[in-house]
């Protein structure tokens, strides 16, 4: 399949087309049109400070669009991919009750109702079906507002864009809500060639059944936009004939999919007044405007995007997915951009992308990206852009009238912002993306026509233990007009808090500068070193940046982490796909239940390896994937309650290497299916544990004893 040449920079728009219309709708979700131009006017542009609300908040739209379509990476980039597997998924990144759905209960939420019946054993298709859960049920909008990703893969293949959306939206769906998923699937693949929004349509009603009600009032409505000329006319139509009143349901996917038809026809070429139409039209705005954005971003590009306001400058590209991968969470559109697009491109049989910049986290290489990076709250006027220099794109930050003692800093989130503790509905599930231990670089450069020489360092911006952030800067570095450098720092030890940003700071080293300080990259690489313990005072974001996974995290009993489980296995996690090996070691004590220990390369709920006490007086390492529990090395261990055991576990290629009180077992995973890297947690099955502290180390010394133990005991024999 030939893939477009500005396949990347188009995933990218659609990406940042998605936010803006997810964050610009979110404020007044589920308004009527009457309330909205009561209360706020049409609406042209960001309301949420008007409403007191954050700008950049975590929401099923964005969370559900960008976690479903990892079911490719896990389960095969294939067109075969199928809808068990994606139901698998769910299972894996779904906390219960905490991330990505709204949890409005069995039979009211249709996501919690196709949830609830995975977990009791009902598999993708018949958990999302008509037979299994009413046409009520079935036919609300969530089938449509997760599709964009599946487009996303799929470039100029709107087939394979509904087939794909069909599979995904029958997790949780049936009926007319899968039609309209398949159908805006279709439209967005077919957007990357066509900028034509009725041959679009076209290409959508081609992959959905002609006598569907989605087919008769896509008709109706092009039909009335022919003779009414005034979107406003033609909303009311919507509402009389096919407004909420005339279906069941708190959000039924008919409404709001004819207001998203309207809103491109009345603007086939505008992304401002179509966002405009869609959102001031009323109903699941967030939604509506989501789904808009995406095709209008695939279809127009980043220049449609930037031909009206400022859209991209208030989001800096940020993008929150609340999931059990707490590492994948605090996100970004470029690195999400990336992400699609390999996976767009090996399913089309082709090579994926290198990485920008030798792998670097922040590279700043798409046209206007800034990655999160924003100017430090302060009184130096400090501007952040992207810009084009002989070595590919940067990030610049432009500055006036530095003077001495006054410092300038650019940082983006690594980990959850205070704004968290404003959002409503939707928890932050995330773990921070950098630690103590690993190495941090910036390549950084004074402009040449700077006026005066910078001291420049890297900066932290850390968690204490009252929540407040405190800075932490590295040793300074002198640039003078034209100079550039390399900042290096080792994280130092933090005492278990979280860093919420990383980014650059400068002061003047004279009077006065002014200039520009360029910023090429941004990485940190190494296994991380810490300890993790709750702090003396009364903070949460230490225990926040764990990943959930249990019935009760404990926040008063004497031990920094107790968690109990009422049925089944229950998981807390912490760390990132970025850790591959490593150990982590911890005195742990089993309370109650039935297995308990610690768990290494954690990818979600349902995959992990583990190092546990089993009660029946078993030490065992275990892999979890999905439903099957697969026992790799055991050995007899005396077990009991109220005890305290000091495991160990190590990974470190294929091998996995566990020891509790003296006794070692080891395993080997070489299979297709074997996890190379993921964060650390604690595990616990039908009961409760505890211990004081977790601590992650180098892998190479727990190898290494082991080794030199068994050579000693070879040659005893």
């Amino acid at each position: 399949m030939t893939i477009p040449n500005d396949y990347l920079e188009r995933v990218y728009a659609g990406v940042l087309g998605k936010l803006i219309g997810v964050y610009l709708g979110r404020p007044f979700e589920q308004w009527t049109h009457q309330r909205i131009m009561r209360e706020l006017g049409p609406i042209e542009y960001y309301v949420n400070e008007q409403l007191n609300e954050p700008l950049v908040v975590t929401d099923d739209d964005v969370a559900g669009t960008f976690t479903f379509v990892r079911a490719l990476e896990d389960y095969g980039i294939t067109a075969d991919l199928s809808a068990e597997d994606i139901g698998k998924a769910w299972l894996n990144y779904i906390v219960e009750e905490k991330s990505i759905l709204w949890w409005g209960g069995n039979g009211n939420s249709t996501e919690h109702t196709a949830w609830l019946n995975l977990k009791n054993g009902i598999p993708a298709p018949h958990s999302g079906s008509m037979a299994t859960n009413g046409s009520t049920v079935a036919e609300q909008i969530g089938a449509q507002i997760f599709v964009d990703g599946w487009a996303l893969v799929s470039p100029c293949q709107p087939q394979l864009a509904a087939q794909l959306a069909q599979k995904a939206g029958s997790v949780s769906h049936d009926g007319e809500s899968v039609y309209a998923a398949m159908l805006w699937a279709a439209m967005e693949a077919e957007a990357f060639r066509s900028a034509d929004i009725n041959h679009l349509i076209d290409t959508g009603l081609s992959v959905i059944p002609k006598d569907s009600l989605i087919a008769k009032l896509i008709a109706e409505i092009r039909d009335w936009r022919k003779t009414d000329d005034d979107w406003m006319v033609t909303r009311q139509r919507i509402e009389d004939q096919y407004g909420y009143a005339q279906y069941p349901g708190n959000c039924h996917v008919v409404p709001n999919h004819a207001l998203m038809i309207m809103s491109l026809l009345y603007a086939p070429d505008d992304f401002q007044r179509a966002q405009m139409i869609v959102n001031t039209s009323g109903w699941d705005t967030d939604c509506n405007a989501g789904n808009v954005g995406c095709l209008m971003g695939i279809m127009l590009g980043l220049e449609g995007i930037d031909a009206g306001p400022d859209w991209r400058g208030p989001i800096a590209d940020r993008l929150l997915i609340s999931s059990a991968d707490g590492g994948n969470s605090i996100n970004d559109a470029v690195r999400m951009a990336y992400y699609l697009a390999n996976l767009g491109l090996t399913l089309a049989g082709h090579a994926p992308l290198s990485a920008p910049k030798a792998g670097a986290q922040f590279h700043f290489s798409l046209p206007g990206s800034t990655q999160g990076f924003r100017s430090q709250d302060g009184q130096i006027r400090l501007s952040v852009t992207n810009i084009a220099t002989e070595h590919g794109r940067a990030l610049a930050a432009r500055f006036e009238a530095l003077g001495p003692g006054q410092v300038a800093a650019v940082t983006t989130p690594v980990f959850s912002p205070r704004e968290v503790l404003q959002m409503k509905v939707y928890d932050l599930m995330a773990t921070p993306l950098i630690y103590p231990g690993q190495d941090l670089e910036a390549a950084v450069a004074a402009d040449v026509s700077n006026i005066g020489a910078l001291s420049v360092t890297l900066r932290l911006r850390v968690y204490d233990e009252y929540d407040n952030l405190r800075t932490l800067d590295s040793a300074p570095v002198a640039l003078q007009p034209g100079d550039s450098s390399v900042l290096r720092w080792t994280i130092p030890d933090l005492r278990g808090q979280p860093i919420a940003e990383i980014g650059v700071a400068f002061t003047a080293s004279g009077k006065r500068a002014d200039g520009c300080i360029v910023i090429d990259h941004v990485r940190w690489s190494g296994a991380p070193q810490l300890t993790l313990q709750r702090p003396e005072g009364e903070g949460t974001f230490w225990r926040m940046a764990w990943v959930n996974g249990v019935s009760f995290f404990s926040k008063r009993f004497p031990p920094s982490f107790r968690i109990s489980q009422d049925r089944g296995d229950g998981i807390i996690i912490h760390g990132t796909r970025q850790w591959t090996d490593y150990t982590v070691e911890s005195d742990v004590m089993l309370h109650l239940g039935t297995a308990g220990g610690l768990a290494a390369r954690v990818q979600g709920l349902r995959r992990y390896y583990a190092l546990r006490l089993v009660r029946k007086g078993r030490l065992q390492i275990i892999k979890v994937c999905d439903d099957v529990t697969t026992i790799l090395a055991e050995a007899a261990f005396p077990v009991e309650l109220e005890v305290t055991v000091s495991m160990k576990l190590t990974v470190l290629g294929t091998r996995i290497l566990g020891e509790a009180d003296g006794t070692a077992i080891e395993a080997c995973d070489d299979g297709d299916q074997a996890f190379l890297d993921g964060g650390i947690g604690l595990v616990i099955s039908d009961g409760a544990i505890s211990t004081p502290s977790i601590t992650i180390g180098a892998a190479e010394t727990m190898i290494a004893d082991v080794d030199t133990a068994k050579e000693t005991s070879d040659v005893l024999r």
